[in-house]
């Protein structure tokens, strides 16, 4: 009973937050994948700024 008790302490720090998987720790480490992101993003904040200016 003891257990259950320390594995599911309510407003812990662990229980608010949940552990990535392994394909999200992928994603966010490969720096080809990072660099796509960075221009697509890129890209949409030229198209919002291209469009303002006219």
């Amino acid at each position: 009973m003891s257990t259950s008790l320390e594995k599911n302490i309510p407003y812990s720090n662990m229980s608010y937050g949940t552990e990535p998987t392994k394909m999200v720790k992928f994603m966010r480490s490969c720096f080809l994948i990072q660099l796509f992101n960075f221009f697509r993003l890129n890209l949409k904040v030229m198209k919002i700024v291209v469009k303002g200016h006219s």
